[in-house]
């Protein structure tokens, strides 16, 4: 069972992992009530949406209330078109950084196995990631940041600065305390993980519970 974005956050909140400021509401009736910070990423969440991109269901880089009416009401339009009921739009502000991902598979041989590489739209083209059975170390994690093909990208590339790996260390441990405590969830995918020279936030939280959990 896919929990929704509540659900999720609340464990991202239980285990103190770090996400951008988010407000969750159903209609554009509730967008003058909403205090969130420019510029922000409207999404929408549904148990019916495994993929929300793949739908169009996401829309960035949103400056004002206006513009966020108008981008509420094109979603509203695809949702009826596409006969989706069950819904409702997560509102997150924007954050800037490499995009990373870092995520949980239950394997029966294996137990669970954390995963982490190179985020967003690159963790299906390039499939660059590294994997550890849980419980992690911390040289568990330094292995697997060193491992990625992309590992130039977290020292720092071009115009993107060096992010903060203590950040990401400390999130790829609390993912690892996370799956072996919550035994019921089968899946954990954060993608993407945005990492900075400050910080690393889970801008995007995809968490599977096992059904008869």
């Amino acid at each position: 069972m896919l929990l929704n974005q509540k659900e999720a956050l609340d464990i991202l909140i239980k285990y103190n992992i770090a996400f951008p400021q988010t407000a969750i509401f159903l209609d554009r009736g509730d967008i003058s009530n909403l205090k969130i910070n420019y510029p922000v990423a409207l999404k929408i969440d549904s148990p019916e949406i495994m993929h929300k991109s793949d739908m169009g269901g996401v829309f960035t880089d949103i400056s004002s209330s206006v513009e966020l009416w108008k981008k509420v009401e094109i979603l509203e339009q695809r949702l009826k078109e596409k006969q989706i009921k069950e819904y409702k739009f997560v509102l997150q502000e924007m954050v800037k950084g490499t995009e990373f991902i870092i995520g949980m598979k239950s394997d029966k041989t294996f137990g669970k196995v954390i995963v982490f590489g190179l985020g967003g739209v690159f963790v299906e083209v390039l499939k660059d990631v590294s994997m550890r059975i849980a419980p992690l170390s911390i040289k568990d994690c330094k292995e697997m940041m060193d491992e990625i093909k992309g590992k130039k990208l977290l020292e720092g590339f071009r115009n993107n600065p060096a992010v903060n790996k203590e950040k990401i260390i400390e999130l790829l441990l609390k993912v690892s305390q996370l799956s072996l405590k919550e035994k019921e969830i089968s899946e954990i995918d954060f993608n993407p993980v945005i990492a900075n020279e400050k910080t690393a936030l889970v801008v995007d939280a995809r968490i599977i519970r096992e059904k008869n959990a």
